[in-house]
């Protein structure tokens, strides 16, 4: 595997040192689509009440963010952001009071969200509370929403395809003739991953690959974030591995592979998605189906375009890397304020959106203190595809 350097940004003095309170909103639309590929753009600094992990875009340009409610002080989990980096309870302040007696029926814990073909704003909430270690029963489900009306419009309980060390964190959705799916992670509390995928037509859901290889948190890993090596630690000193199971996907154009890498595993893998749902299948079929395609660093989310490229959120640099289909990898963007790049998304005429989410920052990586800074920032550049 051959990794090299492409053009980046590195913002040098005043610049390189401000924080995201000093980011100025923009309109999304505001740069011209000639733009070379390379550049990252600050669209806004989001002032959501905690750490935007997802972020997806509909066709018109509306921005939902996806805050996983951590601890009790997140009031809202699911959000829309607006120009001016006000971030609202999406699809309404009552949907996010999550109810133990109403699992269904609000939302609990959104790491992510997408919007599929049919311009329908898919959420994934992994029904976990701060205050619960497992997911409350009944909680975790796909959520459908008609940007349109704001409605909900559908949902489909994941109950059946959950454990009680279950914490479900990103999402695909693959709708074109003939086939509605959806795929997901479970990265596991204990870094005992899995992969989910869900016949939206049916609302059948299988797991799959538990406890495989390529779903699981690899031991003696170092992750380095911002200078410092990321572990839990408690506010009496004590420290303890992080554990990351099966976390970002990305689909293939066609939609014949899933892309997929555990939180603390620097390698990347690939499986035949008709494996995934098909019944006749078992577990040992379906990880005959497993390609891994080798070092990528440690990351976050991925997401691929419609070059059949990957792109990665190089969190130990601050960047964005992109893997080639011929197993090419280089670095196509840096900034000191991409902290914990975290979730992509690629709009039809050639942005590739992406989040800052702070992650490490959080109190249990830092004594109990909160390091994080908001505003969040949200960065997109340029690319020479559209989506996958």
């Amino acid at each position: 595997m051959t990794i090299r350097f492409a053009r980046r940004t590195l913002l040098a003095g005043t610049a390189a040192l401000a924080t995201a309170r000093t980011m100025a909103a923009r309109p999304v639309s505001a740069q011209p689509a000639s733009d070379p590929v390379g550049i990252l753009d600050l669209v806004v600094g989001a002032r959501a009440p905690t750490t935007p992990t997802g972020l997806t875009l509909s066709s018109d340009g509306r921005m939902f963010l996806f805050m996983p409610r951590f601890d009790e002080k997140t009031v809202f989990t699911a959000g829309e952001l607006f120009p001016d980096g006000r971030v609202a309870a999406y699809p309404s302040d009552a949907a996010n009071r999550p109810d133990p007696a109403r699992p269904a029926e609000t939302l609990f814990h959104v790491p992510n969200g997408v919007i599929d073909r049919r311009h329908r704003l898919w959420l994934l909430d992994a029904g976990l509370m701060a205050s619960s270690g497992e997911p409350v029963p009944g909680a975790a489900k796909l959520v459908c929403i008609d940007p349109a009306t704001d409605a909900i419009v559908r949902t489909i309980s994941l109950q059946p395809v959950v454990t009680k060390t279950s914490s479900l964190n990103d999402l695909r959705v693959d709708v074109r003739p003939g086939r509605e799916v959806a795929y997901l992670t479970d990265q596991g509390q204990t870094g005992e991953g899995a992969l989910i995928a869900v016949d939206l037509a049916s609302g059948r859901a299988v797991r799959r690959l538990a406890g495989h290889t390529s779903t699981r948190s690899v031991d003696g890993i170092l992750k380095i974030v911002e200078g410092r090596v990321l572990m839990k630690r408690e506010a009496d000193g004590t420290t303890s591995p992080i554990k990351g199971g099966a976390n970002g996907i990305a689909l293939s154009p066609d939609g014949a592979r899933l892309y997929y890498t555990p939180l603390m595993s620097r390698r990347l893998y690939a499986v035949e998605t008709a494996a995934l749902l098909d019944p006749a299948k078992d577990d040992a079929a379906v990880a005959d189906t497993v390609t891994d395609l080798g070092e990528k660093g440690l990351t976050g989310g991925l997401i691929a375009d419609s070059r059949d490229r990957v792109y990665l959120s190089l969190q130990e640099f601050n960047g964005i890397g992109r893997r080639d289909p011929d197993g090419r990898i280089e670095v196509v963007a840096t900034d000191p304020r991409l902290i914990w790049p975290d979730t992509f998304w690629i709009t039809g005429d050639g942005w590739l959106y992406l989040s800052s989410a702070q992650a490490n920052r959080r109190p249990e990586h830092n004594g109990g203190i909160d390091r994080q800074q908001p505003p969040y920032a949200i960065f997109r550049m340029r690319i020479d595809a559209g989506p996958a």
